[in-house]
């Protein structure tokens, strides 16, 4: 068995790329988007936009771009974005910029990491790894098909893609370790590639899967546990698949091993009562997810009753002080002021000029709604490219995405939806998420590496939203007309 308290640990802290820049640069990376701040703030408005929309554009803009940069901790830089709605006047109260605090949501992603924390410590998560793993037997190409299929099924006892990386990679680097396969070998950064590029998406198809599904779903709109499932689990699945196909194709020549043993040297002991309870609670809050159509309790309750058992004295698996030194909080501060931001952009009318500003450079394509949404897919990965954080490229992206649509006569959920899909099928960069810089740093997986594959699935995305998505989105109901 792994070592929960120790190794697992290392794999969620992820720094700032302040901690890597001198004090020097690290002034110039503030100053320079704080003065053009300020530009925005002095110059005079656009016709059609307010003088509040405009103020939140420039703290929008600013957040997106420190979010980008990373020069400040996210979670500050959200605050920061916050406080300053407030001070240059962008929205009417401060009660309006702590709007994002107020939503349901944030509570929800509390609840699902307080149930990830306890599945990972309890020993459960890594024991469905390993017996994931052993069903592959001596196979490479056998394991990594296991591996991909692991991503998916994982999630629903595991819904952070972090936490799942940084158990499984131990996991894996034993099975390359076992068959002598070098740290360079295409095998092995078949595996590791596709752990750190696709790993998360499994997790994206559930509403509870992390942050992005949960700050996609506050700006879309209200979602049940299912109506998410029924509309993101086959774009997301597709891209699953056919970015695992892709990374065997590529590194196909490292899938010729002898066959091996690998439960020889992957066993697990007797079960033990930690983890029958955190598989009890984690069936408990599945089946009640599943089952919304029939009680309607918002996702959140569940999430929170699940959160509520983990944490009694006595019958729990956690200790307060063990929520409070462990848990992701950052997260919840994260989603918070995003939420609050772009409810102000909306709320300012910033957001509906924005879209009208585009609509009228594309209002030749007005009668081509397939070209309409290549146009914003193309869009969608250019702004991917300059914002690495997913949660400053949701929050600016997807108000933008669905008033456009509303301007043009397209349904805007269909919009908002294709911008998450874009935007969460693509790493670009290895500090671009917590679950991949851990796995990109222990195989050696070199930034232009990352990079060029980025592009690769930037190219499957936009493929499977026009060939996959779009008419399966059309046989539930959501056209891209209504």
């Amino acid at each position: 068995m792994l070592n929960h308290n120790g190794e697992t640990k290392l794999g969620l802290t992820s720094n700032s790329t302040s901690d890597l820049v001198s004090p020097g640069a690290l002034a110039v990376k503030i100053v320079a988007p704080v003065l053009v701040f300020g530009a925005i703030l002095v110059a005079p408005a656009p016709e059609g936009l307010t003088p509040q929309g405009q103020r939140a554009l420039a703290v929008m803009a600013l957040a997106v771009v420190f979010w980008a940069t990373e020069v400040l901790p996210i979670a500050v830089t959200g605050l920061a974005g916050v406080v300053l709605l407030v001070a240059v006047g962008a929205v009417p109260d401060v009660d309006v910029a702590l709007y994002g605090f107020a939503q349901p949501v944030c509570y929800f992603l509390i609840g699902i990491l307080t149930l990830g924390l306890a599945v990972q410590q309890s020993g459960l998560a890594e024991r469905m790894a390993v017996y994931l793993i052993r069903l592959a037997g001596g196979s490479p190409s056998k394991l990594y098909v296991q591996m991909l299929v692991s991503f998916a099924a994982l999630t629903f006892a595991l819904p952070s893609a972090s936490t799942r990386g940084v158990i499984m990679v131990h996991v894996y680097e034993r099975v390359m370790a076992h068959w002598r396969v070098a740290q360079d070998a295409p095998l092995n950064k078949a595996v590791m590639m596709a752990m750190g590029s696709l790993n998360r998406l499994g997790s994206t198809a559930l509403l509870a899967g992390g942050i992005t599904p949960v700050v996609a779903s506050s700006l879309l709109g209200d979602f049940s546990w299912t109506r998410w499932f029924v509309l993101m689990a086959v774009p997301f699945y597709s891209l699953l698949v056919v970015g695992g196909i892709v990374l065997y194709v590529y590194y196909r020549s490292g899938f010729k091993l002898e066959d091996g043993a690998v439960t020889q040297i992957l066993s697990t002991g007797p079960m033990t009562l930690a983890e029958k309870k955190a598989g009890l609670i984690a069936l408990g809050t599945a089946l009640l997810w599943f089952t919304d159509f029939a009680h309607g309790l918002h996702p959140a309750v569940p999430a929170l009753i699940a959160m509520t058992v983990i944490l009694l004295p006595g019958i729990g698996l956690l200790s307060w002080r063990d929520f409070e030194r462990d848990l992701a909080w950052s997260n919840f501060f994260v989603i918070a002021t995003s939420l609050s931001l772009a409810h102000a952009v909306v709320s300012s009318g910033a957001a509906g000029w924005f879209a009208n500003t585009l609509v009228g450079n594309v209002g030749g394509l007005a009668d081509s709604p397939l070209l309409l949404m290549l146009g914003l897919a193309v869009a969608s990965v250019g702004v991917r490219i300059m914002t690495p954080n997913i949660t400053g490229y949701l929050a600016f992206l997807i108000p933008i995405a669905m008033s456009m649509g509303l301007s043009l006569g397209l349904n805007p959920l269909v919009c908002g939806m294709a911008v998450v899909v874009i935007g969460d099928a693509v790493v670009f960069y290895p500090a671009g998420s917590t679950s991949s810089v851990f796995v990109y740093q222990r195989a050696n997986i070199s930034s232009p590496q990352v990079f060029r594959f980025g592009i690769v699935m930037s190219v499957v995305a936009v493929a499977v939203l026009f060939a996959v998505v779009l008419p399966y989105w059309n046989l539930i109901g959501e056209r891209l007309t209504p």
